[in-house]
């Protein structure tokens, strides 16, 4: 069973940062690939990017390219998810997953997933 911890979210303004952290735990955590997606109120389920545990393979969504960054530190356990130049579009629950399979998007129903953090960024 792998367990995962989100952290982080936040009240923000338009162009701030926020970065939010995932701690993993449990057994084999280490074949799965890491992501994140979110969900706003009322909107579908969006992927926001994966990374596999060795850092050297990532993938984002369309909408996060270029503001958001995903990694890994293997010590702690831990995949962060910087969020830089944010927009109020951005403003939903993000959701640490980790999957089978290769780094993409990630599938409709991740094997495992967290709690949610909410992120609101206020124009």
């Amino acid at each position: 069973q792998v367990q995962l911890v989100e952290s982080g979210g936040g009240l923000v303004q338009a162009g701030g940062s926020l970065r939010l952290s995932c701690a993993a735990s449990g057994r084999t955590f280490s074949s799965y690939v890491m992501g994140w997606f979110r969900q706003a109120p009322g909107k579908a389920r969006e992927f926001v990017a994966t990374i596999n545990w060795s850092g050297g393979n990532t993938y984002y969504g369309d909408s996060v390219k270029g503001r958001f960054t995903i990694s890994v530190d293997n010590a702690k356990n831990t995949v962060y998810l910087q969020m830089n130049s944010l927009k109020p579009e951005d403003t939903a629950v993000y959701y640490c997953a980790a999957d089978l399979g290769l780094v993409g998007v990630l599938s409709p129903n991740p094997t495992h997933v967290g709690q949610g953090t909410q992120v609101t960024v206020s124009s």
